[in-house]
C-alpha cells in the first residue's frame, strides 16, 4: 500500500469553495443528539440537521444498533428481479404514514435519484396510458431538485444550470417563484400575499398546450433557495390547475418530509396531495444514503395493468432497497414513532418561531421567514458582493460553536426535531452575537 500524507487536496468537496474551505477548514470528528464536535472537542450546535436530515439527532443508539446488526448479517442483496423482506416490511411501513392513496413506493438513494426517478416515472405513466404527446415538464424558478440532468433542468436556481446551460434536458418551463419580499416580509407562516402566482401555470400552459404537459414538479416550500414559504392557498391552486387539464402534480418532499414541519409529509400539513411524492434526507435520519419516490394507486396499476411478463418500469439502482438503508429506515421511523418527534416538531415550532422573529432589527436582516422546524433569515448584501455577508456569518457562527446553513445572503435553521427550547434560546442568543461584532 502506497502511503501519503495526509492532506485536504485529494477530496473535491462538493457545493464548496474548496479553496477558500483549504484555507480555514470547518472540520467534524464525531456526532451526538444535538451536536458535532471538532476534532480539538470543540462543541457545535447543529440546527440544520447536518443537511436538513438528521431528523431523529445525530447517532441515535437504535439507529446505530440496527445498522450494525444488518451489516454483520447481509450486507447487500440486489433488487433487480431478487428481494429480501426488510425491504417490503419497511415499504408498508412508509406507505402506512403517506397519504391514504399513495400506496406504492420505488427506493432510491438519494433526493437527486428520487427526482429523476419521479420524472422518468410520469413520462412514462404518460405513455402507458396513451398519451405520448405529454412530455413537458414545469418547474419553478429558485426550486432546487437535485443535481441528475432532470432535476437541474426543471430546478430554477440559476447556477446550479450555469455550469451546464446547453446539456439539460429539452422541452421545461419555470412557473416564477414566490418571493415577494416587497409584501410578505416577516411572514410569520404561510405568507398572505402571491397565491396570484399559482395562476401562471394556466399562462404556461396556454403557450405549450396542457396535452403536451406531463408534469409540474415543485417543492411545497423550497429550502435550498432559503426556506421559501408558500403563499396561502398557493398549492391548493396548483392543484386544481393540475386537476383541470388532467397534468400529475409532483412534491418534491426531500426536504418537508418525515416531520419537518410537524406532520408526516407537507401534503398532509397544507392538505394538499400530490400524485408523485419523492423522499430522502430525513428517511433514515441522514444515517445511511436512501430515497424514496411515492406513487397514487392509480399510477402503478396503469403500469401493471398491461397484459404479459415484461418489466414494467426499465428503471433501478443497483444500490435500491440497500439492506443497511433499509435497515436504517426502519429503526428511523420506529424512532420517530416511539418518541414522537413528529408531535414534538409541531410543539416546538411556535417557540423556533418567536425566538427566530426576535432577530427582526439586527444589523443588516431584511426578512425573516418560516413554518413548522424552517426557518430563514435574510440580510442585506454587501454593495456589490452578493453572498459574501452570507459566508461570513457561516464562518463567524462556527467560530461561536452554532452550525447553521448558508445560501447566498440568507441563512437558514432546520434543527433536528429532537430539539428543546434550551436548544433554541442557545442558538438565537449565538447568532444574535454574531451579527452585532460582525455588522
Amino acid at each position: 500500500m502506497i502511503e501519503k500524507k495526509q492532506s485536504l487536496e485529494s477530496f473535491w468537496m462538493p457545493f464548496t469553495a474548496n479553496r477558500v474551505f483549504k484555507k480555514n477548514p470547518r472540520l467534524f470528528e464525531r456526532s451526538s443528539g444535538m451536536y458535532y464536535y471538532t476534532p480539538d472537542g470543540r462543541e457545535i450546535l447543529d440546527m440544520v440537521a447536518g443537511l436538513w436530515c438528521c431528523n431523529a439527532g445525530h447517532s441515535h443508539p437504535k439507529i446505530v444498533e440496527a445498522i450494525q446488526t444488518q451489516a454483520a448479517k447481509m450486507d447487500y442483496s440486489p433488487a433487480f428481479g431478487f428481494g429480501h423482506r426488510a425491504a417490503f416490511e419497511v415499504a408498508d411501513m412508509l406507505t402506512a404514514i403517506t397519504p391514504e392513496s399513495m400506496n406504492h413506493v420505488f427506493f432510491t438513494n438519494s433526493g437527486s435519484e428520487s427526482v429523476d426517478t419521479a420524472l422518468k416515472i410520469a413520462l412514462a405513466y404518460q405513455k402507458e396510458r396513451g398519451q405520448p404527446s405529454r412530455t413537458r415538464l414545469i418547474g419553478r424558478e429558485r426550486g432546487y431538485h437535485g443535481v441528475g440532468f432532470g432535476g437541474i433542468s426543471v430546478g430554477g436556481i440559476p447556477y446550479n444550470r450555469k455550469q451546464f446551460s446547453n446539456s439539460m434536458i429539452p422541452g421545461v418551463d419555470h412557473l416564477p417563484h414566490t418571493h415577494l419580499l416587497n409584501l410578505n416580509a416577516y411572514s410569520r407562516g404561510l405568507p398572505e400575499h402571491g397565491i396570484e402566482l399559482a395562476d401562471e401555470l394556466e399562462n404556461i400552459l396556454t403557450l405549450h398546450d396542457p396535452s403536451n404537459v406531463a408534469a409540474v414538479i415543485v417543492e411545497p416550500i423550497a429550502g435550498s433557495a432559503g426556506v421559501l414559504v408558500p403563499p396561502r392557498g398557493y398549492l391548493k391552486r396548483l392543484r386544481e390547475i393540475c386537476d383541470k387539464h388532467d397534468i400529475l402534480l409532483i412534491f418534491d418532499e426531500v426536504i418537508t418530509g418525515f416531520g419537518r414541519l410537524g406532520d408526516n409529509f407537507a401534503a398532509q400539513a397544507f392538505d394538499v396531495i400530490p400524485d408523485i411524492m419523492t423522499s430522502a434526507k430525513g428517511l433514515t435520519s441522514g444515517s445511511v444514503p436512501m430515497g424514496a419516490v411515492f406513487v397514487r394507486d392509480e399510477i402503478y396499476q396503469e403500469f401493471m395493468s398491461k397484459p404479459g411478463t415484461a418489466i414494467e418500469l426499465f428503471h433501478g439502482y443497483t444500490y435500491s432497497a440497500h439492506p443497511l438503508a433499509v435497515a436504517a429506515c426502519k429503526a428511523t421511523q420506529q424512532v420517530y414513532a416511539d418518541e414522537g418527534l413528529f408531535q414534538r416538531a409541531a410543539e416546538m415550532a411556535p417557540i423556533f418561531e418567536d425566538a427566530l422573529h426576535s432577530l427582526k432589527g439586527e444589523p443588516n436582516v431584511i426578512d425573516i421567514r418560516n413554518y413548522g422546524l424552517m426557518g430563514a433569515v435574510e440580510f442585506a448584501a454587501h454593495e456589490g458582493q452578493p453572498g459574501v455577508r452570507g459566508a461570513e456569518l457561516i464562518q463567524k457562527s462556527f467560530e461561536s460553536g452554532l452550525m447553521v446553513r448558508v445560501t447566498g445572503d440568507t441563512i437558514a435553521f432546520s434543527p433536528p426535531l429532537i430539539l428543546e427550547e434550551s436548544h433554541i434560546q442557545q442558538a438565537v442568543e449565538t447568532f444574535r452575537t454574531v451579527l452585532r461584532a460582525h455588522n
